[in-house]
């Protein structure tokens, strides 16, 4: 008769179940495994959920991040000032701040023009003229500001909260904090870019300390959502279902021996998502499902927007299916315009601008604004002054880093409609006026997802460690609430 030691100590686990998993045999051994060893074994608990702490007005997030660090004063903060002192040095009142001192110029008016947009009146520039239609559904916040200027701390800020590698993403504590709605598909999914991954890779969607179950799922947009994910042969639903039964009780046998081995019970616990995630991704990233109409909105019939418009629809349907946290990301720094701003910015908005647009408009007319959360932004905004090419070339400048300004903003899922909150000073250099640290964006989307920022916590090394961070106070930004 079969016992726990002979599977677990004589032959590894995963090679006597590929000997006799399959056919009649694995049949036949699944039975004998549920009498003999079963009888009195209790399925092994899913990770209790920690939220929700008060009534949540979003179910779901999608985080538009626009990697590189988008400029506030060419996009959303238009600067009169800066087209009346255009070529003024500057450089020596900001001289601490500026990541390129050798390269750093005079103060550079927008080669963009800028107007007021819908009836809320929120000034766009040129370079964004769907958004310039969706403006009234959109709350934008032109005065928030970071701690690092350069890219790897300042992403680690804006995704995890501290500038140092090791702590949970965004989506991370999301998971952690309420789960996902569908248990076929992950609570927490990244689109990145299939040109490329952005800068500090993987570690932008990692789950840090917290159970490795809640890291970023990545889907890819074209071909298999999720690489290895279906086997190499077809056979008989009914045989694959006994193999994952199978697989499931040696699984259950290892883990019991190993309790307190966290990392097991996750990975674990990924196996079995990722079986049931072989329709229900697969259907999730279906868009031949979609109207020609729809796909040609969200711009997937252009070169230029196919392949953002397709990880914009996709995230559409993704947040319909329950998933909790969607994030795209844009290959390489295509926001990190230090050249030639009036070409390479435009372009970074040509292929983002209509998907985003499409995406709030989908959301709109199918009812799913209201409870997603649709959050656009970079990880630092840019200077007013120019950073000169190597031949001082005017029209080959752009801007430099700048920590101490950036534009974001928010849609749907429980804020204003049609709102501009804070601003910064008359260049644009910083926010001066109702200023949105880090912590207070993190608190701000936690709290609209009915988590409170100061109970979802993990316990570490005698702290309680949270998004947020340890010993902080930030806010929930009431103002911009609905």
């Amino acid at each position: 008769m079969l016992n726990e030691n002979s599977i677990d100590n004589k032959i590894p686990r995963r090679s006597f179940f590929q000997q006799v998993s399959t056919g009649v045999q694995g049949a036949a051994l699944a039975s004998l495994l549920q009498q003999d060893l079963y009888a009195d074994t209790k399925p092994r608990s899913e990770t209790p959920t920690l939220g929700p702490h008060h009534k949540a007005r979003a179910k779901s997030v999608i985080h538009l991040f626009m990697n590189g660090g988008p400029s506030q004063m060419d996009l959303f903060d238009p600067k009169p000032l800066l087209d009346k002192f255009h070529g003024k040095e500057y450089f020596d009142k900001i001289a601490g701040e500026v990541e390129f001192p050798e390269q750093a110029g005079a103060l550079m008016r927008s080669p963009f023009k800028f107007a007021q947009q819908g009836n809320s009146g929120m000034w766009v520039s040129d370079a964004m003229p769907h958004l310039a239609k969706q403006v009234d559904e959109i709350t934008l916040i032109r005065s928030m500001y970071t701690t690092n200027l350069t890219h790897e701390p300042a992403l680690y800020k804006i995704q995890s909260g501290s500038e140092f590698t090791g702590h949970p993403a965004l989506g991370a504590w999301v998971s952690y904090g309420l789960g996902s709605e569908n248990k076929n598909l992950p609570a927490y999914v990244v689109l990145d870019d299939p040109r490329g991954l952005p800068v500090n890779g993987i570690e932008n969607w990692q789950s840090g300390f917290l159970p490795a179950q809640h890291q970023g799922t990545r889907f890819r947009a074209t071909g298999s959502p999720v690489l290895n994910l279906k086997p190499g042969y077809k056979q008989p639903e009914a045989v694959s279902k006994l193999e994952r039964d199978l697989i499931t009780r040696l699984d259950q046998i290892h883990h019991r021996k190993r309790p307190h081995y966290h990392q097991l019970e996750a990975r674990l616990s990924t196996y079995a998502l990722a079986a049931r995630m072989q329709i229900a991704a697969s259907d999730a990233l279906d868009l031949s499902q979609e109207t020609a109409e729809t796909q040609k909105m969200y711009g997937i019939d252009q070169p230029i927007t196919e392949s953002y418009g397709r990880r914009c629809l996709i995230a559409r349907r993704l947040v319909e299916r329950g998933v909790r946290f969607v994030q795209l990301f844009i290959n390489s720094q295509i926001w990190d315009t230090h050249s030639a701003i009036a070409t390479n910015l435009k372009t970074a908005c040509q292929r983002t601008d209509q998907p985003v647009s499409a995406l709030l408009q989908d959301l709109k007319q199918r009812g799913l604004l209201d409870e997603t959360l649709v959050m656009w932004g970079g990880e630092m905004g840019r200077l007013p002054i120019a950073q000169l090419a190597a031949n001082k070339d005017e029209r080959k400048s752009g801007r430099d880093h700048n920590k101490n300004a950036l534009c974001t903003w928010m849609a749907g899922g429980g804020v204003k409609r049609g709102f501009t909150w804070g601003e910064t000073d008359e260049l644009g250099f910083a926010a001066v006026e109702n200023r949105v640290s880090v912590p207070d964006w993190h608190t701000t989307m936690l709290h609209l997802l009915g988590l409170n920022h100061e109970e979802l916590f993990i316990p570490r090394n005698g702290l309680n460690e949270r998004l947020t961070g340890v010993g902080n106070h930030p806010r929930v930004i009431k103002e911009i609430l609905a």
